[in-house]
């Protein structure tokens, strides 16, 4: 109430602290209650915090710190109308879920973590457009909702030599997805990676996407999610493919109108593979289908610019198998190539993105004068 300097002097009296306990020699922090009120890294009094508490996966802050952040799932007030519409939808199709922690929440997808019973559970929501117009966009991410709910049904009945998260529930109408919470961390958290995974993993990451590749689904179950002569027509018409760049790849896909389509997970970013303790897990299946021989090793090389090793394994894969799976990569490589810069050579790009940017280039260079030799080896 006062300041100091207008408050009356008063006699400085003995401080009288308490006596600190000093841990015992070989004292356990996971037993010894003593030691529970000690600080983080970060300065913090870790306060309250479970004896040990561990720090949450794939960060380097203690749990305890990254769930204050994390909106209270337990107070109905603190949370958005679309979180809370969303937690309406999954309690419809499973009354036992209980949400513990919001993952993500943005305007396209809804994460959730919880419980349903004893299972630790996930639910993947589409946003809903609480006050907001149905666009274009969110029509486009419904009906990619839609796709992966049928692809993990179509995996309860026939599963794929992959390992995937198990369907708990599902609703197609209201776009939302209930599956179990695998154990593990993300392969990488960018879209294109600084860090990438130790060789061991890569080699399993490319033996998983491997083996998917030569898996046969259901008759009917999937479709090709890529239109390959539009591809090339759009990419054409906004200048990112030269007269010769069409012409050179539409002269390789005439050579490869016999070849059989091949099963691919369609979105082969590492962002999208959980190293669990049993092997990599692949996650986000909407885009899964048929596609020409090679698309996901052609993801792999895109986004693995920083992995020189990982780069040269997965172009001797794509061409052990002869001329044809080689080609078939080259054509989904120039597309892949050509969708990253259309996605990141956005006006207002910050260093770090020009310098993607600048990559994405280089590396289509070198795509376009590996088209045009396997062309005129024809």
């Amino acid at each position: 109430m006062y300041s100091p300097s207008l408050s009356p002097a008063t006699t400085a009296s003995p401080r009288v602290t308490a006596p600190r306990h000093r841990p015992a020699p070989g004292a356990d922090p996971r037993t010894d209650p003593r030691l529970r009120e000690q600080r983080d890294p970060y300065g913090q009094p870790l306060r309250q915090q479970p004896v040990g508490a561990r720090r949450m996966v794939g960060t380097g802050r203690p749990a305890a710190a990254q769930a204050a952040r994390m909106p209270r799932l337990d107070n109905p007030a603190e949370q958005s109308p679309a979180l809370r519409a969303a937690l309406g939808g999954v309690a419809r199709i499973c009354p036992a879920f209980v949400p513990r922690q919001l993952l993500r929440e943005d305007d396209t997808h809804i994460l959730v973590a919880g419980t349903a019973g004893r299972t630790p559970v996930v639910a993947k929501c589409l946003a809903p457009a609480v006050g907001r117009e149905t666009t274009r966009a969110r029509l486009e991410a419904a009906e990619l909702m839609r796709r992966e709910v049928a692809a993990y049904r179509t995996f309860v009945r026939q599963r794929p030599p992959a390992r995937l998260p198990k369907l708990v529930a599902a609703d197609t109408d209201r776009c939302v997805l209930l599956m179990e919470r695998v154990p593990g961390r993300p392969a990488a958290r960018e879209r294109h990676p600084v860090n990438t995974p130790t060789p061991g993993e890569m080699r399993a990451i490319l033996g998983a996407f491997r083996a998917l590749n030569l898996w046969r689904p259901p008759t009917g179950s999937f479709d090709a999610p890529l239109d390959y002569p539009r591809e090339i027509a759009r990419y054409h018409a906004v200048g990112l493919l030269t007269d010769r760049d069409a012409g050179d790849l539409q002269h390789l896909l005439h050579g490869l109108a016999h070849t059989g389509p091949q099963f691919c997970h369609g979105d082969a970013l590492l962002s999208n593979v959980l190293l669990a303790p049993s092997g990599p897990v692949l996650v986000d299946w909407e885009l899964a289908g048929w596609y020409l021989p090679g698309y996901d090793l052609a993801v792999l090389w895109t986004v693995l610019s920083g992995d020189t090793a990982a780069r040269r394994q997965i172009s001797q894969v794509a061409q052990s198998s002869g001329t044809l799976p080689r080609d078939a990569f080259l054509v989904n490589l120039i597309l892949v190539l050509m969708r990253e810069i259309r996605l990141h050579d956005v006006p207002g790009a910050g260093e770090e993105q020009r310098i993607l940017i600048r990559r994405l280039h280089e590396d289509a260079a070198l795509a376009r004068r590996a088209v045009r030799a396997a062309v005129g080896t024809r």
